[in-house]
């Protein structure tokens, strides 16, 4: 993903990384370290959110709420030394949905060097500058569910694209990066809590890929997955199967690599493997597998994993703790660790510096292998900390948050 702004490299400017698939071109990043190892600097949090940090041209941002989302916030901290800048506050005036597990401010910003753009759901879509200056805002309904909302929003040169949702209504807008100026909207199939005890609700990304020489946007709804125009928003192909028995959920971001694509169905919801591109529903010719979990525990796919080659990493893929390797173009399992030491992972996997690494629900961060042919641990590292986030890679340091702090991790 590029924008109009400034690239720095080495930057991690929004969720899941430079390129929104969760992987960068790193070296010399730590691969252990705890509470007292390898900490360059940690600073407070007012409160705890799912979101996670990005790291744009010096500044590190976050998100979180207080007062039960009622006042909205926008962090920026000193990348060098956690020293915060400013904060921005977005008053919302009343108490909305969410559970327990996803507190308000479940959506990480994105920044191209020199404007930030956050989602604060119901509470709107709001881009700053780097100074804290309100730059444009827009309001665009409320959007209420029991589960709370997620999906990020990404900079595609000099656009914003977020995906409003979930609700009564869900829609794909495009923003002008500039003013905030509506360019498109999609119209997409509503959300529900438990209609006759069935979810259906979308917290995904959008991916950007390359389709035939084509820039697309892919999207992950309820039951299927499809490419966008990011110039106009038309739906140019899709294919379905992300429903089960008991619902149609989406929760992470779609893989894409070459021509293939993967994407995890959320709430029990199958994995499917599927060709990019064509025109219109490609279903039938398109998908290339389409496996349920075999887990009797309900496999939470929240986090989003990696392709690395001919393979697929991911984590929660058959059930709480687990990490899998499986084939891209099969969806053969190549081998499946069962537990991880910190159980269920939220955060989404990131590969860096020829390793991969995944942080879990109570503060650990699992570091392994590429290895397809076997689980090879190389580190697991507690801050004891409750943390549903996704670290940040940036010029040989890693950006993580947890419930309580924000870290700054480095080689000493």
């Amino acid at each position: 993903m590029t924008s109009a702004g400034l690239t720095i490299a080495g930057d991690w400017p929004a969720f899941r990384g430079p390129n929104g698939d969760g992987t960068a071109d790193e070296s010399g990043l730590p691969v252990a370290w705890g509470p007292e190892t390898n900490i360059k600097w940690t600073v407070p949090l007012p409160a705890p959110a799912n979101s996670s940090p990005i790291v744009s041209n010096g500044r590190v941002f976050v998100t979180c709420a207080e007062e039960r989302g009622q006042k909205r916030h926008l962090l920026c901290f000193d990348r060098t030394n956690g020293e915060m800048l400013w904060v921005k506050t977005v008053p919302f005036g009343k108490v909305a949905e969410t559970h327990e597990t996803n507190p308000y401010c479940g959506s990480t910003p994105a920044a191209d060097g020199e404007r930030v753009v956050v989602w604060h759901g119901s509470a709107g879509i709001h881009c700053y500058d780097f100074y804290g200056e309100l730059v444009w805002s827009q309001q665009m309904g409320e959007f209420n569910h029991v589960w709370g909302y997620g999906s990020s929003p990404i900079i595609l040169h000099d656009k914003v694209i977020q995906l409003c949702g979930p609700g009564a209504r869900t829609k794909l807008v495009a923003f002008n990066l500039a003013d905030g100026e509506i360019l498109w909207e999609t119209q997409e199939p509503g959300s529900t809590d438990s209609e006759g005890g069935r979810y259906t609700s979308t917290w995904s990304t959008p991916v950007v890929v390359n389709v035939n020489g084509l820039t697309q946007l892919l999207v992950a709804m309820p039951t299927r997955v499809g490419g966008y125009s990011p110039e106009t928003g038309e739906l140019l192909w899709y294919v379905e199967g992300l429903s089960n028995d008991r619902s149609d959920v989406s929760y992470t971001s779609p893989l894409a690599s070459g021509d293939f694509g993967v994407m995890l169905g959320g709430f029990g919801g199958p994995a499917m493997g599927f060709r990019l591109g064509g025109s219109g529903d490609m279903t039938e010719q398109n998908q290339l597998w389409r496996q349920a979990p075999t887990s009797p525990y309900n496999p939470q796919r929240i986090g989003s994993g990696i392709i690395i080659g001919e393979h697929v990493y991911h984590a929660n893929a058959d059930g709480p703790g687990s990490i899998v390797c499986f084939d891209l173009k099969t969806g053969e399992v190549r081998w499946e660790h069962k537990r991880t030491k910190d159980g269920p992972h939220w955060g989404s996997m990131v590969y860096a510096d020829g390793r991969l690494y995944v942080t879990g629900q109570q503060g650990v961060t699992t570091v392994f292998a590429p290895n397809p042919d076997e689980f090879e641990l190389l580190a697991e590292n507690d801050l004891g900390e409750r943390s549903h986030s996704t670290p940040a890679m940036s010029n040989g340091e890693i950006f993580l948050r947890t419930y309580e702090r924000l870290y700054c991790i480095a080689k000493d």
